[in-house]
């Protein structure tokens, strides 16, 4: 859960500081207050975008960090952290993000540096924010499909990354197949110009590490007379007479004599043994050297011309001579292709025939899943629909659906359009009065019915998801009356397994909280900033008095308003 959040120089907020409980914790105020400003700075704090708009008018930067606690071991942020290197200590870890005036992003988690991406990847393991636009995506059919998976996301996975991977092999092979099927003029002149590059290649007779060997030759003998004169001098220094090797050689026979009377004489014995014998062995290797000198002005004249040659090979087909060679290799095969064209278009067709044998199957297989979940999810559908007072609603989720108009892609293995998430076509399809024919959600649902629906989604989908806090903001926009009292008791329904704030304007949702925010926009001298206030129990009255009655307050919406209170308190105690 989250436990606290500290905000500093974001948007209007100057800085607060927040402690969060569990179960459910309803934020409220005037329009306008910064409560959604709240919203926005814990979604930057999990890896959102930024901007250096959301940085406080006249100061360098905006802070934010969170604590959160993680009581289950078992919960998969545990794993992933200890992949990403981070260690969780006392069930805690911390995320911050700093933003500069520039723009600029600093993340962290527990202290250590890391990039935005991973930070939206920690931070999706802990919070799932939903807003009004969530509720408008159930509008788009492309959500539907995503929204049918996520309910069983451990079974539908292996299925989905399996026929992805099949379907690649299929791209691929349909590209392959194609470019060699292609305009035959194109391939003759593709052909001209790989058999042209591969023959100057070829004729190049290139070596691996050719140009570094020729680059070290050219070195030594731009230094013939240096290199010379330091072998001819290192040669003098070891075997002149008088000179390193015969006093190394006297040091040796001096010693020799007494080795076995003393243990410590005979071990520096060996060791100067053993370097006598080395050096011995340089001198030889220096003589050699010596005498293999010779030095040839020609040869330099045929390095610089091969090097040349090579550098221009370079800019043609690669950074080095291996990159040259491999692509000289590619081609080749190319050529092959091209020449033998007739072959490889029939091997080509035959691995595409059994790859799409494979991913039929695959899509079948996907696809009959999905279908099974659709008949699951559209069960705890109606079943939350229902205590959301909409009981008299059928909810239906449509398979290869086009303009009205059922089909079946499978039939014609001709015809079918493969896709990357494979043969589905998913819509979600509602009617609310009995009598009237199911239509695509969009087309008929208002925005309370919308609500509604995201609304009973997502208690489904927390179940299967192990998210430790959820974050609602308007989500109950568009009801009232009985409707209003059901969200607020299927929000708080969430609330007994998962952390949930909650950003409210209705009394009915706010008389459920088991803490309750109010955020209040102040002037200070020139400046103006956000507070945030925990309430007391006669505080909580009279906002959610204010909540029901608007500007004036009275007697009877103070009533009221513990009337809702001691409701929820009876509700909440039922659902115990």
């Amino acid at each position: 859960m989250l436990s606290e959040i500290i905000i500093k120089n974001f948007a209007i907020i100057e800085e607060v500081s927040i402690s969060f409980e569990k179960g459910l914790t309803v934020l409220s105020g005037e329009t306008g207050a910064g409560k959604s400003i709240i919203i926005d700075a814990i979604g930057l704090l999990l890896g959102g975008r930024g901007s250096a708009e959301f940085v406080r008018y006249d100061t360098e930067k905006a802070e934010i960090e969170g604590l959160f606690h993680i009581e289950n071991e078992n919960h998969l942020i545990y794993s992933r952290c200890r992949e990403l290197g981070f260690d969780i200590e006392d069930e805690m870890i911390i995320l911050k993000r700093d933003i500069t005036s520039s723009g600029k992003s600093v993340c962290r988690i527990n202290g250590k540096l890391v990039t935005t991406s991973i930070l939206k990847e920690i931070g999706g393991l802990l919070v799932d924010i939903h807003g009004q636009h969530e509720s408008q995506d159930l509008m788009d059919q492309e959500h539907h499909l995503p929204m049918l998976q996520q309910y069983d996301e451990k079974a539908i996975v292996p299925l989905y990354t399996e026929y992805q991977n099949i379907f690649n092999n299929y791209t691929d092979l349909k590209k392959q197949l194609k470019q060699l099927t292609e305009n035959e003029q194109q391939m003759a002149h593709r052909l001209d110009l790989i058999q042209f590059q591969l023959t100057e290649i070829q004729n190049a007779n290139l070596q691996e590490n050719e140009d570094d060997q020729l680059m070290e030759e050219r070195l030594k003998i731009s230094n013939f007379e240096r290199i010379y004169k330091s072998l001819v001098e290192a040669y003098q220094s070891l075997s002149q007479d008088g000179s390193g090797l015969d006093s190394v050689r006297s040091c040796m026979y001096s010693l020799e004599s007494v080795t076995n009377i003393d243990n410590d004489i005979k071990e520096m014995h060996e060791g100067i043994s053993s370097s006598y014998y080395l050096l011995e062995d340089i001198s030889y290797r220096l003589r050699d050297s010596i005498e293999q000198m010779e030095y040839d002005p020609n040869r330099l004249n045929e390095i610089e011309t091969r090097l040349s040659e090579i550098s221009m090979l370079k800019k043609k087909y690669g950074h080095s001579v291996a990159d040259i060679l491999k692509y000289a290799e590619n081609i080749e095969q190319e050529l092959d292709t091209i020449q033998h064209k007739d072959m490889h278009i029939e091997k080509l067709q035959k691995d595409l025939d059994n790859v799409t044998i494979k991913l039929i199957k695959a899509g079948k297989t996907l696809s009959n899943k999905r279908k099974e979940l659709a008949i699951k999810l559209t069960a705890d559908i109606h079943k939350e629909l229902k205590e959301l007072y909409m009981d008299k609603t059928t909810f239906e989720i449509m398979f290869d659906v086009e303009e009205g108009q059922e089909s079946d892609p499978i039939i014609d293995e001709q015809h079918i359009k493969f896709k990357k998430d494979g043969f589905d076509f998913v819509e979600f399809y509602i009617s609310t009065n009995p009598g009237e024919p199911l239509k695509p959600l969009a087309k008929v649902a208002s925005g309370g019915e919308l609500s509604r629906m995201f609304l009973a989604l997502k208690s489904i989908f927390t179940k299967h998801q192990g998210i430790t806090s959820i974050i609602f903001d308007e989500v109950d926009t568009g009801v009232s009356g009985r409707v209003a009292q059901a969200i607020a008791e299927k929000i708080h329904k969430v609330s007994i397994d998962s952390q949930v704030l909650c950003i409210t304007h209705l009394p009915q949702v706010a008389s459920m909280a088991d803490t309750h925010l109010f955020i209040a926009k102040l002037i200070d001298g020139n400046r103006t900033k956000t507070s945030v206030t925990p309430l007391r129990n006669d505080q909580k009255i009279n906002e959610i008095a204010r909540m029901i009655a608007g500007v004036e307050i009275t007697d009877v919406t103070i009533q009221h308003a513990k009337e809702l209170i001691d409701q929820a308190a009876s509700s909440k105690y039922q659902s115990q």
